[in-house]
């Protein structure tokens, strides 16, 4: 009960009050939800539209909902599969997942990391090691992928 009307709460603010760039809707089902990020301006994912799946586990929020990119990502710390490499998103040791955290302020670090990638915690090694001695080939790849997998 503690989970639907929380869920319930956060996306009426996601409704009336969403982050910018971000969107966020239930797909059906109360704990299958999806999103929309757009590529931030000045990172080589302008103009994209990434839509996301959130998964609301029985616990939430005493454990975090499992997010993917549905739209293939050209990133470091993005894999093929679309699964995301971000402390927030994992439960404690390893992870910061708090209750206290929502899906919001998770789609809002996620807008975070694809404008500031961790090359430090790839999840794909060749993309980060690109990322970190060849910038400008990265930009590159990664400004084809917006274009070719998130244009409008």
């Amino acid at each position: 009960m503690q989970r639907a009307s929380r869920l319930a709460r956060e996306l009426s603010l996601l409704a009336t009050e969403p982050p910018p760039g971000i969107t966020c809707w239930q797909n059906g089902q109360l704990d299958d939800l999806r999103a929309q990020i757009l590529g931030g301006v000045d990172t080589p994912y302008e103009k994209g539209i990434f839509n996301l799946e959130i998964i609301v586990p029985e616990r939430y929020p005493f454990e975090p909902p499992k997010i993917r990119f549905l739209t293939p990502i050209y990133h470091p710390n993005i894999d093929s599969a679309g699964r995301i490499c971000l402390d927030v998103l994992k439960l404690p040791p390893k992870g910061a997942w708090r209750p206290s955290l929502n899906i919001s302020t998770l789609l809002t670090s996620i807008q975070l990391l694809m404008a500031e990638p961790n090359p430090d915690d790839p999840l794909m090694a060749n993309i980060s090691s690109e990322y970190k001695y060849n910038k400008q080939l990265f930009l590159l790849n990664a400004r084809e992928w917006t274009e070719k997998y998130a244009g409008q």
